[in-house]
């Protein structure tokens, strides 16, 4: 076995695309272990890994964000989270906060998130005063909201690996998306005070009736989609289609639908989709090889040879997803552990669902967590900001965070509540 970590290494200083490095890595480790002749079935393999009805809403969920991105929305939503908060002390720390609420219906994407308000909020927050550190932080921490409030690319492919309900999951994303959007703006009332940052009101802020009028095709994108879903008119599938057609209303209230942007807008998602099933493609190679090892088995057995059950091994989780969001990105790191930890989590009567909106949020918190960050790469690179300086800035947020994943995990309620009183099988 010594020269699959020999091809690893060799594969990643040379900069090969993740997918392509697992996939070589994957076929190395069949020939090293004598399991040669399971290579013959490994395409038929990956087509079962990714025909699961569930992916088929990730496309559309993905079209539905770019369309309204590129048609202008953004501007709409901040305007109308400066005419509820905007004349606070820290407003537009609030307002940076609130507009990721809002963008989380239509995104479901923190990296999307971070990249379209840090070009927007931090040269404004800067220019109103606002250490340019703290401008960043805010805008990265409170991009991680888009990934737990409904619609979420996240949740689709969870979904999609462990067979849990996808319209459970979101509305189970509900309640921890609006936590962590209550913790988050605690925080910056916090932080304001003692940094003395600026606010009150001002006569250039706009009103609230035109701006809510204005943001209202935006807002009520995710009321569609979740209405569809909770009420049983629509499959997540159907409801993703749905939301595309949505959408492009949408887009022409805006005034921002042309043929070009369409075209743009297509050709992002298909990059995006690409770029999703490859990786889930070459990690399905590996996934096989563990189920012929029995490396699940072995996992099972040494968990209760610890004494590892119920929320000790919950918590044992967190920790490990915590550590890879670090390193890992968030798509790789779901498909390459979810088959080999869940099981076992699921065997032990943690609710599926809950462990979703756990394990998911738990990532996320790693998309503003050095080394990795994403977020915080997307912003620095954005914003001209050093890189270390930005994450020395977010400490603050990355704690109230983790706080709150901790208290996801040992209150289920706070997930698992909601998706009942909706009609949903849950624990």
């Amino acid at each position: 076995m010594w020269l699959t970590p020999f091809v690893f290494v060799l594969l990643l200083i040379s900069g090969t695309a993740f997918a392509y490095l697992m996939g070589a890595v994957s076929v190395v480790s069949f020939l090293m272990v004598g399991k040669a002749q399971f290579l013959s079935i490994l395409p038929q393999r990956i087509f079962a890994q990714l025909d699961v009805f569930a992916f088929m809403a990730m496309p559309l969920f993905i079209l539905t964000a770019e369309i309204m991105t590129r048609a202008g929305v953004t501007r709409s939503l901040i305007d109308f989270a400066l005419s509820m908060v905007g004349r606070f002390r820290g407003g537009l720390g609030h307002v940076n906060i609130l507009t990721s609420v809002f963008f989380a219906g239509i995104s479901g994407s923190a990296i999307a998130d971070s990249a379209a308000l840090s070009r927007t909020f931090v040269p404004e927050m800067v220019e109103r005063g606002y250490n340019p550190y703290y401008a960043g932080a805010i805008t990265a921490a409170s991009s991680m909201i888009g990934p737990i409030i409904p619609p979420s690319i996240i949740m689709i492919l969870y979904g999609g690996l462990t067979g849990a309900s996808v319209a459970a999951l979101f509305t189970a994303g509900i309640v921890p998306g609006i936590l962590l959007a209550l913790a988050l703006l605690v925080l910056n009332s916090v932080l304001a005070r003692i940094g003395k940052h600026p606010g009150g009101a001002s006569p250039d802020l706009p009103r609230f009736w035109p701006s809510l009028k204005r943001a209202a095709p935006a807002l009520l994108l995710p009321v569609v989609i979740l209405g569809s879903l909770v009420l049983g008119l629509a499959t997540p599938t159907e409801g993703s289609a749905i939301a595309v057609l949505f959408a492009l209303i949408a887009g022409h209230f805006y005034n921002g639908l042309s043929r070009k942007m369409l075209v743009e807008a297509l050709e992002t998602t298909a990059r995006m989709t690409g770029t999703i099933f490859i990786i889930l493609a070459a990690i399905s190679v590996l996934g096989f090889l563990a189920g012929q090892m029995g490396w699940s088995e072995a996992l099972a057995d040494w968990v209760e040879s610890i004494g590892l059950t119920g929320n000790r091994y919950l918590f044992f989780l967190i920790a490990i997803f915590l550590v890879a969001g670090m390193f890992m990105d968030t798509p790789v790191a779901m498909t390459l552990l979810i088959p080999l930890f869940v099981p076992q989590a699921v065997a032990q009567g943690i609710d599926p669902v809950h462990l979703g909106i756990v394990l998911c949020f738990n990532l996320c918190v790693g998309l503003i967590t050095p080394p990795l960050g994403k977020c915080l790469v997307v912003v620095a690179a954005l914003t001209d900001l050093n890189y270390w300086r930005l994450a020395y800035a977010a400490l603050p947020f990355i704690a109230v965070q983790i706080l709150l994943l901790l208290a996801l995990g040992y209150w289920p309620e706070l997930s698992l509540a909601l998706p009942r009183l909706a009609g949903f099988s849950v624990n």
